[in-house]
This record gives C-alpha cells, sequence and structure tokens, in this order.
C-alpha cells in the first residue's frame, strides 16, 4: 500500500484584509501617521467626538458643589465716595450688645468682601420703632 500524507497546514488563504486591518489599528494605537493625512484627522475626529459627546451619554458625576449662600439678603450700595454700605436683615442677627452686633455684621459681610472692618452702622426702623435692618459702613483692611 502506498502511504499518503495529509497536511493540516493550509498555505493560500484570505490575510491580506485582516493584516491591513491590524495595521491600521496599530498604527491608531501607537499615533503613527502623519500630520495632514486621512488617518490622522480620523483619530483627532474620534477624539474630539468622545471629549465633547460622551458627558451626553456617560455620567461621570461632577457636578460643582452646592454653594450655600449666607441666609440672609445682604443688599449692597455704593456711598457716593469710592465705598459700599452693606444692608443687612435685623433677623440675622441676634446680639443686643454692640460687640456682639459687630462680629456678626462682619460674619455676613466678610465672606462677600472679604477682610474688612466696620466704620459704622446705623439701625432701619419701621413707623413703630421696630429694627427691620443694618446699614453697614465697611473699611477693606
Amino acid at each position: 500500500m502506498e502511504s499518503a500524507k495529509i497536511s493540516p497546514v493550509v498555505t493560500s488563504g484570505p490575510t491580506l484584509p485582516m493584516n491591513s486591518i491590524w495595521r491600521t489599528i496599530r498604527g491608531y494605537i501607537l499615533w503613527s501617521y502623519e500630520r495632514g493625512s486621512l488617518h490622522y484627522d480620523v483619530m483627532v475626529t474620534l477624539i474630539l467626538l468622545f471629549v465633547f459627546a460622551s458627558p451626553y451619554w456617560i455620567n461621570f458625576k461632577d457636578k460643582p458643589i452646592d454653594r450655600v449662600p449666607h441666609q440672609t439678603g445682604v443688599v449692597i450700595q455704593p456711598d457716593g465716595q469710592g465705598g459700599f454700605i452693606y444692608q443687612i436683615e435685623a433677623s440675622a442677627l441676634s446680639a443686643q450688645d454692640d460687640g456682639g452686633l459687630r462680629r456678626q455684621m462682619l460674619a455676613i459681610i466678610e465672606p462677600i468682601a472679604g477682610a474688612s472692618a466696620i466704620l459704622k452702622y446705623e439701625a432701619v426702623k419701621d413707623k413703630s420703632g421696630q429694627v427691620l435692618n443694618y446699614k453697614v459702613w465697611v473699611e477693606k483692611e
């Protein structure tokens, strides 16, 4: 009997398209294309598409921290001499003495104006004599 050899290796096949695809992918990963070429423009377009379109679909949870403003309303008006008058609601202040009022007023004004000193303040009262708010003249330190 004659012996027949069977070879498991196929010598011909469609290897050209797969090699070309892998070469293109490798070129994208290694960034080996010249500026101005079609593949370079495709890579830049894909990057820009990711940067601008991904926040629409991906929740990065990168929202800014909610800043809680001071619970009082502070109205700032120019005083006509280059300074400002801060008008603070009386309900925001609980102190009765002059020193306590000044400390509480500074605690409200300094986050807005920065380091400052109170020159004077004046209580604004309604017809019945109840204090509505305080006008505070401030000097920057």
